[in-house]
């Protein structure tokens, strides 16, 4: 193994690459799941590394991370105090609705790639 103790290898920065280039096409008022996102990046049943590449990005990234929620339409908690209440925040702004319980309806503002 070549490089520093806990870099990305190179096909994890390929990955992370094509995470990122996915959820910057999100639009506005719409949001898609982690899974929704791994299936596009050609990485079927890895949600979570959609979760660690969108975590590795800078605090001010023109992606929009906010856009990727789980897939029962709910914010998943951060590390970072606070982060769940931004997050809504902006979605709120955008246009995205919360029901009763938390959740964001699916079936109304979730993406769906290539089909504007």
């Amino acid at each position: 193994m070549t490089g520093r103790p806990g870099a990305p290898t190179r096909r994890a920065t390929t990955h992370r690459a094509s995470i990122h280039a996915i959820v910057a096409q999100i639009p506005r008022g719409r949001v898609a799941s982690y899974g929704q996102i791994a299936g596009l990046a050609g990485l079927p049943g890895q949600a979570r590394q959609v979760g660690y590449a969108l975590a590795a990005l800078p605090e001010a990234t023109p992606i929009p991370w906010h856009r990727v929620v789980n897939v029962r339409g709910e914010i998943s908690p951060r590390a970072r105090t606070g982060s769940e209440g931004a997050q809504r925040r902006l979605l709120e702004r955008e246009g995205v609705a919360f029901d009763a319980t938390g959740r964001i309806p699916m079936d109304r503002f979730r993406w769906r790639a290539g089909l504007l």
